[in-house]
């Protein structure tokens, strides 16, 4: 007969929003075991599955800390209640929680009197463009999430909650019917109870002893400090030597997400585990690449099966259309499914898709090693230059009214490139090679069409060194010394290291702002360069390794996300975090089109 062995959770604290799907172990009647489910409308042998949810309520609710969501709450702050910040973030687990979050937990007070002083609006100012109080408290937003979870909860209609026990001050309400179960914001603070049986497929009855496990609390998803967008043109539809701009802006957000592929425990092991898990940094990261409402949308290190069964439809629903590049190999255990790539979204109400182009740099490794390297070396060159990667390049057409232009001589391309340059940092020639190869296809599709580029991705090159000065400054001067780095001779003779588009890096923009509301995003740019100081941020490393490139004869950049600062961060803490799901931080700007001008 079919008969439970085991069940239980793979991840130890449920969160708000993220789906909790047991391990049922069976044995089937042939004795053998599985973990398949058996559901009633395929049963065996005359048995099958039945599962529910149950959150168990007391009459005292649990409060859980803003800062360690896994801890009860023993104090409240009433600033924030007086400011109508949203209660979850006003808890705090010990006074010196509290003390030691002040920095960062100002923040929210200041922006709550700002938006009361300025609009009247605190949840636009609060929340701004990444709309993701994502708490789980008490707010207008996810009591609306929290009926829509609980629809697909295992029912086909809201129904009820049912009370099956009452016992010591307890009350078990039924909350889903289905083996995978959503919290939602009434369970914060919440057990929730498991319960999986045997069924009669005849009688409907429950055969022996229902399985059961119990969670821990409920915890609200942490949420991270909201980032806003800076105006940085002050020139409003003129830019600063007075070029007319067509009309009409559009951003573009470039991200690594950190395929979970590369996300493990050994290599992160200071992020918990839960917030580590895939589960929860999936929800994490949709709510904040769909908070930023971007109009493209760049992603690095996306999982071919992520793609597919996640990022696809859910950002369908948000009205983006996506293309994708896979790397040309597996990862780690030979898992096709675990190849991560390139990913390229945009909503397709303000673009349509024009042409795709490929990139493969294994290829393009087979084909330099066949021209220039000697016999006796090629299988040598090719172990150094085949790394699997691979970068996107989309053209676009910008559309009027969700319609595109009638008129051909109106039309208005642009082309996006998106790249994850994954190289070792001892593989300077390569890295370099890589940059030149996809610049040089760019120069291609420049000189057939005369059309405003993007150049997107995570490049693992630090500002200033040779692949960055390659793209920033159109050339590499021959004593930088990372060309001293060229066992193949790929790089010389060091004069072809050049490109013809007119790359400009997006946010250097804060560089070149005026006026004392800018000072605290100059303080963010590393002097040399005027490259965030970070996009990264590890307990091994700390810096530059993504950027949003444009031709600035045919762009121009409006606003930008503000950058983050060790505070927002929260001292002592590397990324990923339950806030944070990369161990990359998201850059987004805002650019309008101008007239051309001469490539340099």
């Amino acid at each position: 007969m079919l008969s439970v062995l085991r069940v239980h959770l793979p991840s130890d604290i449920p969160i708000v929003g993220c789906e909790l799907t047991p391990y049922v172990l069976l044995r089937r009647p042939d004795k053998t075991v599985t973990t398949d489910d058996v559901p009633e409308t395929a049963p065996l042998d005359s048995h099958f599955l039945r599962y529910k949810w149950y959150r168990v309520q007391s009459d005292k609710k649990v409060a859980v800390c803003s800062v360690h969501p896994s801890e009860q709450a023993t104090l409240q702050c009433l600033g924030c209640v007086k400011a109508k910040i949203p209660v979850a973030k006003s808890y705090h687990c010990t006074p010196k929680c509290f003390s030691d979050a002040w920095q960062h937990h100002r923040v929210l007070h200041d922006r709550a009197a700002s938006a009361v002083n300025e609009n009247g609006n605190e949840e636009e100012e609060l929340f701004g463009r990444f709309n993701n109080s994502g708490s789980g408290s008490i707010n207008t937003s996810l009591s609306a999430s929290a009926s829509s979870a609980s629809l697909t909860n295992g029912s086909a209609t809201l129904y009820p909650a049912a009370i099956t026990q009452r016992s010591g001050g307890e009350t078990w309400f039924e909350v889903g019917r289905s083996k995978t179960y959503t919290p939602t914001a009434d369970d914060i603070g919440y057990v929730l109870k498991f319960e999986c049986a045997v069924v009669d497929a005849e009688t409907k009855l429950t055969i022996g002893h229902s399985s059961t496990l119990l969670t821990s609390r409920v915890i609200p998803a942490p949420s991270p400090c909201p980032r806003r967008l800076i105006n940085v043109d002050g020139m409003g539809h003129l830019d600063a030597d007075g070029r007319t701009t067509a009309s009409g802006t559009f951003t573009v957000l470039s991200y690594n997400i950190l395929s979970d592929a590369y996300a493990s425990n050994d290599l992160y092991n200071y992020c918990p585990s839960w917030a580590l898990s895939w589960p929860y940094r999936r929800q994490n990261l949709l709510r904040e690449i769909v908070g930023y409402r971007a109009d493209i949308i760049c992603l690095q290190e996306v999982q071919s099966d992520h793609y597919e069964d996640f990022f696809s439809p859910e950002l369908d629903k948000h009205g983006y259309y996506g293309l994708y590049k896979r790397k040309t190999n597996e990862v780690y255990n030979g898992n096709i499914s675990t190849i991560d790539g390139c990913a390229t979204f945009f909503r397709r109400d303000r673009f349509s898709h024009v042409k795709k182009y490929e990139v493969e740099f294994n290829k393009a490794a087979q084909s330099l090693t066949d021209a220039v390297i000697p016999t006796t070396q090629k299988k040598t060159a090719l172990n150094r230059l085949v790394k699997d990667n691979v970068a996107l390049i989309v053209v676009l057409e910008a559309k009027v009214n969700n319609q595109p232009v009638d008129n051909p001589g109106k039309r208005q391309l642009l082309c996006v490139a998106n790249t994850h340059v994954n190289v070792h940092q001892d593989l300077k020639d390569v890295k370099l090679w890589q940059v030149h190869t996809l610049l040089k296809g760019l120069e291609k599709i420049a000189a057939s069409a005369d059309i405003p580029m993007l150049v997107c991705g995570d490049f693992n090159s630090v500002p200033g060194s040779a692949p960055h000065a390659l793209l920033a400054m159109g050339k590499v001067d021959p004593s930088h010394p990372d060309l001293a780095v060229d066992p193949l001779n790929i790089l010389r003779p060091h004069s072809k290291l050049v490109h013809q588009l007119p790359l400009v890096s997006a946010y250097s923009s804060f560089a070149r702002t005026v006026g004392l509301g800018f000072e605290q995003h100059k303080r963010r740019l590393d002097n040399a360069t005027n490259e965030p100081l970070f996009t990264n941020v590890t307990r091994d490393f700390i810096g530059s390794l993504d950027y949003i490139f444009y031709t600035a004869d045919s762009l121009v950049v409006e606003s930008l996300l503000e950058l983050l600062d060790e505070e927002s961060l929260r001292k002592d803490t590397a990324l990923p975090s339950p806030e944070w799901s990369s161990d990359h931080i998201a850059l987004l700007a805002e650019f309008r089109c101008c007239k051309n001008r001469s490539r340099r």
